[in-house]
């Protein structure tokens, strides 16, 4: 038996989110490895789910948590072994296949990764999709040459764990990082995480001109809509806009104008389907690079059935940071 928390859709529609005890047998029959989950963590995703406040789970009932870290216990897919260290990021885990909001598992060989030497499964999930996206977002802006002395960088919901991890990382490297945030009280906490200067949302999220002032080299944006449409019509010429989330809404009200006459490019960030060779390299570069100490002080554990009451806090924008789930507690 293993404990899990378990998502049931009501006759009236809406969730049912229970912590609950399951037998392995009840595990999905199509995956081929089977887990021991150490750590999970809550998402922006995971917490639509729970709450049933968006239709992200497409069967059920549903395990949620599409992130996972921990070890192999048995594998029939020939590159997981008994004991291996794996983890898990997306791949439609939580939504169509059960996931990681569990002391056990069953998934597909080819979803997983090695974790990374030294890496602890609680310090994986520390970063989880959240972080593992803001790397991607970061190499991004590397690989369109946008490097630490082409000028600032914004990044916006800075205070959240996509927008924080952002900042240590491009912080770290030596960028100059401008935070976007609606909660100017965390001013602080975003400069510890290496922000030179904070701004407030409100200058982005209304709608704004096709073309303004020239100010950022590069963008990682977790918003969507009028804030992603201001942060391009800002953007320098020749910079790099990279787009990840859609936290204001999936809307782009937007002008070719930034396009054609200051050739800004904008760059989708796909963390859920991202190939293997892409998906090692961030993680092999979260390990070496990310400041521990930061990171640390973005996370806050909470126990599996804490992740319930978390979910919605999470949608409300009144978590700071990262939420890490050991669901053994």
């Amino acid at each position: 038996m293993f404990t899990t928390i378990l998502l049931n859709k009501n006759d009236d529609g809406t969730t049912t989110a229970q912590v609950t005890q399951l037998d392995d047998a009840q595990l999905p029959a199509d995956g081929d490895v089977t887990v021991r989950v150490d750590y999970s963590t809550i998402n922006y995703k995971d917490g639509l789910a729970i709450t049933g406040k968006a239709p992200v789970v497409r069967s059920w009932p549903m395990v949620p948590g599409i992130d996972g870290a921990g070890e192999v216990i048995a594998s029939s897919h020939p590159d997981w072994k008994a004991g291996d260290e794996f983890i898990l990021n997306s791949w439609g885990v939580g939504e169509s296949h059960w996931g990681c909001l569990s002391q056990r598992a069953k998934l597909k060989g080819g979803w997983l990764i090695p974790r990374p030497p030294g890496m602890s499964a609680r310090t994986a999930m520390a970063i989880g999709t959240a972080g593992y996206t803001a790397m991607l977002c970061a190499m991004a802006l590397q690989e369109q040459g946008v490097d630490k002395n082409s000028g600032d960088i914004l990044v916006t919901g800075a205070s959240g764990g996509v927008g924080s991890i952002a900042i240590a990382i491009l912080a770290g490297w030596g960028y100059r990082v401008v935070a976007s945030t609606g909660k100017l009280a965390e001013a602080d906490y975003l400069k510890s995480l290496g922000a030179v200067e904070v701004i407030d949302r409100a200058a982005l999220s209304a709608p704004g001109k096709p073309l303004q002032k020239e100010r950022w080299a590069g963008v990682v944006d977790s918003v969507g809509s009028h804030t992603l449409a201001n942060a391009v019509a800002q953007t320098r010429y020749g910079g790099t806009v990279t787009a990840c989330g859609l936290a204001q809404g999936m809307d782009f009200p937007a002008s070719v104008a930034p396009f054609i006459l200051r050739s800004v490019k904008l760059i989708g960030i796909d963390s859920v389907m991202a190939p293997l060779p892409k998906r090692v390299a961030a993680w092999e570069r979260l390990a070496n690079e990310l400041d521990a100490n930061k990171l640390e002080t973005i996370t806050q554990e909470i126990g599996l059935a804490e992740a319930l009451a978390h979910a919605p806090e999470l949608l409300a924008g009144k978590v700071r940071g990262r939420l890490v789930v050991n669901v053994n507690s």
